[in-house]
């Protein structure tokens, strides 16, 4: 039994070391976009493993050998990170960022922004592998990342809230509202879109026109008033008559 209770807990600590890497991934992301750019994609990081009775269900519900070697290759998600981001383009930026480290492997990837469950669930599931050195050697760990706009965070959770131990069968009135809730949403991930890219429209034009604005005076910067450049406008026009 304490052999078995080690193995169990070497087991459980890799998948908590492999979140360990991956939150530090994100979190580096998240801190540069803070302190560097203008602008932070990511609103919110959540993360979590698995307990072992969570894992204990899915293996009967799957129908799978009870052994730690069959739920490694047939169960990814034990290990598991939720990034919520301000707009749809962010969450594929994100995913695009991960993906192009060099210590992380693409195991699987499930689009369901573009291909939305029939319920209208919508979110990017990712299974990427990262190694964990740990005393024995390196053993490579999957990680599910779900990245999701605000929207569908907010339909994901109140549609669980919804179900979470409802055992009866839904009215189909029910579940075409539902279905009508997640459409909304995601019109609204599309207008809040556009209206970000035409205000980064209007907020370009703005620093162009403010940098139109100043000279350059012994490697200072120097703003000209605007009266002062319709002064001089006009008297060029006066004098060129």
């Amino acid at each position: 039994m304490k052999a078995l209770k080690v193995e169990l807990t070497r087991f459980m600590m890799a998948y908590k070391f492999a979140l360990d890497e991956m939150n530090t991934k994100i979190n580096i992301l998240k801190d540069e976009f803070n302190y560097i750019h203008d602008y932070n994609p990511i609103e919110h990081v959540k993360s979590r493993v698995k307990s072992p009775e969570s894992i204990l269900k899915k293996v009967q519900r799957k129908n799978l050998d009870l052994s730690l070697d069959s739920i490694q290759d047939e169960i990814k998600d034990i290990a598991g990170i939720r990034v919520t981001c301000s707009f749809v383009s962010d969450i594929y930026k994100i995913s695009e960022m991960l993906q192009k480290q060099k210590d992380i492997k693409l195991l699987d990837c499930k689009d369901y922004i573009k291909n939305p469950k029939p319920n209208g669930y919508r979110s990017l599931h990712l299974i990427l592998e990262i190694p964990v050195f740990m005393s024995d050697g390196e053993q490579l760990i999957p990680v599910e990342i779900q990245i999701r706009t605000i929207a569908m965070d907010f339909w994901a959770s109140l549609e669980h809230k919804i179900f979470y131990k409802y055992n009866k069968e839904v009215p189909q009135s029910l579940l075409t509202e539902l279905k009508e809730a997640a459409t909304t949403a995601a019109e609204l991930d599309v207008k809040m879109e556009r209206i970000n890219k035409d205000i980064n429209i209007f907020k370009e034009k703005d620093q162009l026109e403010e940098e139109a604005m100043l000279i350059n005076v012994n490697e200072e910067h120097m703003a000209l008033p605007l009266r002062l450049l319709k002064f001089i406008g006009q008297t060029k026009k006066e004098t060129d008559y």
